[in-house]
Parts: structure tokens; C-alpha cells; sequence
């Protein structure tokens, strides 16, 4: 089975073409990075716009290389939610015009799913594992016991981790994606040049939650602290000693998880999924299953959407050309172990 995925949830507009749940034969991502690079951030109606204009070029590249013509698509998959309602609303009419014209099945795809559905593209993944979701607009921390079934274990209380990689990126202006930014600063500087504050929301009946607005209203206040000082802050140990605080009250969270549950399998997904202090953090557990996509797979694309909704679709789910844009997250069934 050949599915076309859809992606334009936020500002990547991306087509991709998926066999049998797992074989891309295509993977074709559009940037809007350098539209929105000038306001140091994603403006919602641009980005819209931008979907508009490029989501038939896109198509068109991603069937060509995958060889296909567009009656070879056995269905169209599209993600619905959660994402920028006009972004959201450009992908959802595309694909619903694709399915009647088509005359092929449609399914509308949780974004958040297919991000942890990611590393199955690359290999074989074991049920249940332990799933953190980090991006610019989401900081999961899940129990994924199939495909379609994911409990949220913890989430952030205010700002998502890569939200505040972004704002610490604008305020020193260190250039946008400010994710990228600062971990690349940080590789040269010292982590351990400045001790900021890790949020301890470990009591009461949400022990895996996390929050990032005390850290980043620290890391902010630095450089009004140097300047009263008369000293001048390095942006290398203090993107080093930021990405570190950051990083750590995730790995926290996880290792607390690991002894709570037993579970011993972790699988990342989301752009934050890229930083390199996570990755190596996580990858010196000799005990534990760890699973990160590629690159590639940790940003927005549509071969995560076509992959997952392979799985549903050979289930028999489907959806209606009622089928509308949400801009929330679904309410996944919250626990606390």
C-alpha cells in the first residue's frame, strides 16, 4: 500500500510518499525558515499563505520522485491537528480535494502521533516504550503502548522546551531556528560556567511535569546581571550552561519514569529530538533501548504522517470529507504511575 502523506501543520509544507508503513519513496520538505527568519519566529498568516502557493509544487516533486503518478496513491493521509488553524486548514482542503478526485481513501493524522510513530520508519520498535515529545510547541513525556494508544505522563506547565531554546535565541539574537542556534554555541562553551534553575515539580499528582519559564526568564536576566556588573557574558558558556539545564529536567523526569515503570525503552520524536546534549545524554544507558530518528525525521515531515497511517488505515479507519482542521492536541488519557 502506497500512501501520500500531508504535512503543513506549522511552517514546513511537506508531501511524502510511504509503502507498507515503513519504505519512503519520497520525503519532500518545503522551508519557510528564511520567510520567517526576519521576525525571529513563525508568523501564523504568512505561513498559511506560503502553503498555499507551495503545496502543489511540493505535491508534484514527491510523487516524481517516487516514481509514482498519483493513481498509483492507494490513499491520502493528512495531518488535522494539532497546528496552526489557517497552516492546518491549507493541508486538510488539498488532501480532501486529492481523496474526491482521487476517489482514494483519506484519514486525518494526529500530529503528535506520527512524531512518536517516527523511528518506526527507520526499524523495528517494541511496545511499550517511554515516548518524550520535545518541539518549539509541544514537551511530552508519554507511556506509548501501541501506535493509536499513548497515555501523557508529564507535560510542561507553561513554555515547551524548544519554545524556550526560541526566546533565549531571539533575546541574545543569535539567529532563527533559535534551537539550532544555541546548540551550536553551545558546543563551544562550558556548561558548568553558570548555575541555572531546574524546576522541581516532582510532589503532588503530577510528578513528571516539567516547567521552563523560571529557566528562561533566568537565562534572559543574565545579560542584564553583566551589565550592571560591567563584565561581558560569553554566549558560548551561557547557550552551554542554558542547553544543559534545559536538557537535564527532562533527563530527570525520564530516569525517575524508568525506575517508576520498569520500562527500559525510550523513543524521541520532535525537533528537539535533534539536540545533540540530549542525544548523547540518553545514549550512555548501556541498560536501556534508545531510539532516536534521524535528523531528518525529528522535524516536520509527511513521511511520518503517511507511516502511521498505514496502521490505520489497514485497521479500517477512515475519514469523511467532513473532516476539519483542530488546532489543539487531542486529550490523550493523562496518568500518573
Amino acid at each position: 500500500m502506497k500512501v501520500l502523506g500531508i504535512e503543513s501543520s506549522c511552517d514546513e509544507c511537506a508531501v511524502a510518499v510511504v509503502e507498507n508503513g515503513s519504505t519512503i519513496l519520497s520525503s519532500v520538505v518545503h522551508s519557510q525558515i528564511s520567510s520567517h527568519k526576519p521576525y525571529h519566529g513563525v508568523v501564523p498568516e504568512l505561513a498559511s499563505r506560503l502553503h498555499v502557493e507551495t503545496m502543489v509544487p511540493v505535491y508534484r516533486q514527491a510523487l516524481n520522485e517516487a516514481g509514482v503518478t498519483a493513481s498509483q496513491i492507494d490513499a491520502i493521509a493528512v495531518t488535522n491537528r494539532p497546528g496552526l488553524i489557517g497552516s492546518l486548514l491549507v493541508g486538510v482542503c488539498f488532501a480532501k480535494a486529492l481523496s474526491f478526485s482521487l476517489g482514494k481513501p483519506l484519514l486525518g493524522v494526529d500530529h503528535i502521533l506520527a512524531h512518536l510513530y517516527a523511528p518506526h520508519l527507520e526499524g523495528k520498535v517494541e511496545y511499550p516504550h517511554i515516548g518524550l515529545l520535545v518541539s518549539g510547541g509541544h514537551t511530552l513525556i508519554t507511556m506509548v503502548k501501541a501506535f493509536d494508544e499513548v497515555e501523557v505522563l508529564g507535560t510542561t506547565i507553561d513554555d515547551a522546551v524548544g519554545e524556550a531554546f526560541d526566546k533565549v535565541a531571539k533575546h541574545y539574537g543569535l539567529g532563527y531556528p533559535g534551537g539550532k542556534a544555541v546548540d551550536d554555541l553551545a558546543q563551544l562553551g562550558d556548561p558548568l560556567a553558570y548555575k541555572f534553575p531546574h524546576s522541581r515539580l516532582d510532589k503532588g499528582d503530577h510528578p513528571w511535569d516539567v516547567s521552563y519559564s523560571g529557566l528562561k526568564t533566568a537565562v534572559i536576566n543574565q545579560a542584564e546581571r553583566f551589565l550592571q556588573l560591567g563584565k561581558i557574558a560569553s554566549l558560548e558558556n551561557l547557550c552551554a550552561s542554558f542547553q544543559k539545564a534545559a536538557v537535564d529536567v527532562l533527563w530527570n523526569k525520564v530516569r525517575g519514569l524508568v525506575v517508576a515503570t520498569g520500562v527500559r525503552r525510550l523513543v524521541a520524536g520532535g525537533g528537539v529530538a535533534a539536540n545533540s546534549y540530549l542525544r548523547s545524554l540518553v545514549s550512555t544507558q548501556p541498560s536501556w533501548s534508545v531510539t532516536f530518528p534521524s535528523l531528518s525525521l525529528c522535524s516536520d515531515n509527511a513521511a511520518m504522517i503517511a507511516g502511521w497511517a498505514w496502521t490505520a488505515l489497514n485497521r479500517g479507519d477512515r475519514s469523511g470529507f467532513d473532516l476539519n482542521a483542530e488546532s489543539r492536541v487531542a486529550r490523550f488519557k493523562r496518568k500518573y504511575p
